[in-house]
């Protein structure tokens, strides 16, 4: 799989992450595990030079 192909999941799942997180009540349990993956996708995106500015929704 190419560095061009690994980013565009990872923009996928950090947008879907993100569509769950927003469904879910902040403090349940699902909630904290979305947001460890929407932590890590966040630093792989941010290292990975993916502006993220428009789409954070989150934004935490």
């Amino acid at each position: 799989m190419s560095e061009k192909e690994m980013l565009k999941i990872s923009v996928e799942e950090f947008d879907r992450i993100q569509d769950y997180m927003v469904s879910c009540e902040k403090d349940s349990e699902v909630y904290r595990k979305l947001k460890r993956r929407y932590t890590a996708l966040k630093v792989i995106l941010t290292v990975s030079g993916i502006n993220l500015t428009e789409l954070d929704l989150i934004k935490e």
